[in-house]
């Protein structure tokens, strides 16, 4: 199972330590140790009472196979191992060491993803991925009145929805088009386009980039729709991925990831992420953003130099919140009321 935005990683196994590659991956390597009498007994117990064996048969096997290759493959390991646990499970004393000891770790490396994104790439073009709609006296006008603080509820939701119809309009001329010729009712010949055959699938970000789905449906006939939802971490301001639903068989797809806005960019990474881990080839993920900042465009297009960037507009920078600036507020509170 793939794991994402984990502080800690927990891998266990008889023979964990038997991997050299993997032991350089290991940051605290802990071998429980067992006497021999109570691991028989165990086994005793198990055998017996669970699948119905003999004492005779179950010692026998034991002294023959278990003993000798727990002493010959596993036994030896205890020498990479940094802590050794005598009792397991019973010991507090050694989980309390253990769980002092991943703390103190934890507050040593402290790796904070937005601060690192907030300081790196200032002052850098923008990345050729990046494709911004032109913002045209109509499209300046809707920025205006969805930036205005005092644009009542309603206002803010239908001139967003126009701005997003804009946007993914705007996103399907990236897809590849090939020539083709139709004849029209008058009999003459059309050279036009076509899109080719690839499906298109929709993943949006929730909550605010669910907004964007109706904007999709609409231009897009029968497209698939999938969710993430990625919440940051009240404690660390970190992202971190609480629930996911994708369409079945998406590899091939061609894929509108969707989010309102992107500050930082850390949601839409760990987004991406999600869908190259599902197979999805990074140049058909078009992440689209009615708004982004300047750091949120550097950070994904630096991560993934081969994904789109889509947006209506980019602002300049961030204050402390990682809040745009001059941006729109919180554009989930302000289109669902709940500011």
């Amino acid at each position: 199972k793939t794991v994402y935005g984990a502080n800690v990683i927990v891998f266990e196994g008889i023979l964990a330590f038997a991997n050299k590659e993997l032991l350089k991956l290991l940051d605290m390597k802990v071998f429980v140790d067992t006497d021999s009498d109570i691991r028989l007994v165990r086994r005793l117990q198990r055998d017996i009472m669970e699948r119905g064996r003999d004492v005779a048969g179950v010692i026998k096997q034991y002294n023959k196979f278990v003993k000798p290759a727990f002493e010959q493959y596993i036994e030896p390991t205890v020498q990479v191992a940094d802590i050794v646990v005598p009792r397991g499970g019973e010991n507090f004393v050694a989980l309390d060491l253990i769980v002092q000891h991943v703390h103190s770790q934890l507050e040593k490396r402290e790796i904070t993803v937005r601060a690192a994104l907030a300081s790196a790439h200032q002052g850098q073009p923008l990345p050729k991925t990046l494709s911004v709609l032109e913002s045209t006296p109509q499209v300046r006008g809707m920025h205006t009145i969805i930036r205005n603080k005092d644009t009542t509820r309603d206002e803010f939701i239908f001139y967003s929805k126009r701005l997003m119809r804009l946007l993914i309009e705007h996103a399907l001329s990236f897809l590849p088009l090939k020539s083709v010729t139709v004849e029209t009712p008058q009999g003459t010949m059309y050279e036009g386009k076509r899109f080719h055959r690839q499906r298109i699938t929709g993943v949006s970000i929730l909550r605010a980039g669910e907004t964007m789905e109706q904007a999709l449906t609409a231009v897009c006939k029968d497209i698939r729709l999938g969710k993430i939802l990625i919440q940051t971490n009240l404690d660390t301001g970190e992202p971190e991925l609480h629930y996911l639903r994708l369409p079945k068989e998406i590899s091939e797809d061609y894929v509108i990831l969707m989010d309102s806005t992107g500050s930082t960019g850390a949601a839409a990474m760990m987004a991406v992420r999600v869908l190259l881990d599902h197979d999805v080839q990074e140049d058909r993920i078009f992440l689209l953003s009615l708004l982004m900042a300047e750091m949120g465009v550097h950070s994904v297009a630096y991560a993934f130099p081969r994904v789109r960037i889509i947006t209506t507009a980019v602002d300049k920078r961030v204050n402390e919140e990682f809040h745009i600036i001059p941006g729109i507020g919180n554009f989930g509170d302000r289109y669902f009321g709940t500011d």
